[in-house]
């Protein structure tokens, strides 16, 4: 197997094409994440991207996007954004981990949301972890009537919100695919909002990512495009989702809501929306991510394995990397996995949320 390295705006033509074509084989490489689209998209935003193309007999046949610092620590592409990870081959390929991260000048590469079939790296799994999923498909009939025979035991109390909501606030407007840019911004001042009132990090405080989703909002590829979603009572947005899909998965990705109407539970309005929107639109897989939450346990009709670890060579580096990682990533860990760990550190990182929201001005630019 012959591997070279190429930055992403290197990638030619013909080798996206054989890059779609792997997707297109294996429903588990499906995912838009996986796409060279994404890929490109955080190379414009981040100096070490890089992608590994595996050639057998001179033809490419796997694609490998990773990040790598200068000390030769790597990681998967998007790390911490990116909910599927993976090494996109043709059926049939195989490869040896070592040998990859030496071609790759890696010591060590840490991913998060491997998808379960990459076997050379199954070894260095320290953890797999379930991502729910959504089966879709259109109804019959309109929302109403989709929500009803997916959904029996949430349609009775969300149609009588949306109910509710549109005599309060305005008739209920649905966009599966909102080109409006203001939306997306409206998402994003939600969004970090929310970060902050949950003390989560914020995402949308780091300028890269909020330029990545510009750029990713406006990439109009049958393998990937950015999809916004909102919701509206009269003209005022209600809710939002903005996600990536490809020719049949849409990635959950970004989910917020006007917190002054968090009474009518908008959110959940949003995600069984977009679900419905997204099957009439041609997906048949919702991903709605690695992730314990109540409402993915309501909407997901099977779950998907992810894994979590690291491929290390022997190295000083790799050593040092490993053993500041695997502790933090470890307790994280044991905390989800936990109720009665999960419950009161969620508490307190609202109440630290609360403090740090009190005196922090909104990071989103305005246009």
């Amino acid at each position: 197997m012959d591997i070279t390295i190429h930055r992403p705006g290197e990638l030619t033509q013909s080798l996206c094409r054989a890059w779609h074509h792997a997707m297109d084989e294996s429903p588990e490489y499906a995912n838009p994440f996986l796409a060279p689209e994404f890929t490109i998209g955080v190379g414009r935003h981040r100096g070490g991207v890089r992608v590994a193309v595996l050639r057998d007999a001179g033809e490419p046949v796997g694609f490998f996007p990773f990040e790598r610092n200068a000390l030769g620590v790597g990681r998967a592409i998007g790390l911490g954004l990116s909910d599927c990870q993976a090494l996109v081959h043709r059926p049939g390929v195989t490869w040896d981990a070592q040998e990859l991260l030496s071609a790759c000048g890696m010591s060590i590469f840490e991913f998060d949301h491997l998808v379960a079939e990459q076997r050379p790296f199954a070894g260095h799994v320290t953890g797999t972890f379930a991502s729910p999923v959504i089966d879709v498909k259109p109804g019959d009939g309109g929302y109403p009537e989709w929500l009803r025979a997916t959904y029996p035991g949430l349609a009775k109390t969300t149609l009588k919100k949306e109910r509710r909501l549109g005599r309060d606030i305005g008739d209920l407007r649905f966009e599966f695919d909102e080109r409006d840019p203001a939306a997306l911004r409206t998402l994003m001042r939600w969004k970090s909002a929310q970060y902050r009132r949950t003390g989560r990090m914020d995402r949308f405080a780091r300028p890269w990512i909020v330029d990545l989703v510009d750029h990713l909002f406006h990439v109009r590829e049958e393998h990937f495009t950015g999809v916004l979603s909102v919701l509206y009572a009269g003209d005022r947005p209600v809710a939002a989702h903005f996600g990536p899909r490809s020719g049949s998965v849409l990635a959950a990705w970004f989910t917020a809501y006007d917190p002054e109407l968090h009474y009518y539970s908008p959110g959940l309005m949003m995600h069984l929306r977009t679900a419905e929107g997204a099957a009439r639109g041609g997906v048949t897989l919702v991903d709605l991510g690695r992730g314990d939450k109540e409402y993915k346990d309501w909407l997901k009709t099977r779950e998907l394995r992810v894994g979590e670890g690291f491929v290390t060579r022997t190295h000083p580096v790799a050593a040092a990397h490993r053993l500041w990682r695997r502790p933090v990533r470890g307790l994280r860990n044991t905390v989800l996995a936990h109720p009665r760990l999960r419950e009161p550190a969620d508490r307190l990182l609202k109440t630290v949320g609360t403090l740090r929201a009190s005196r922090r001005p909104d990071g989103i630019r305005q246009e």
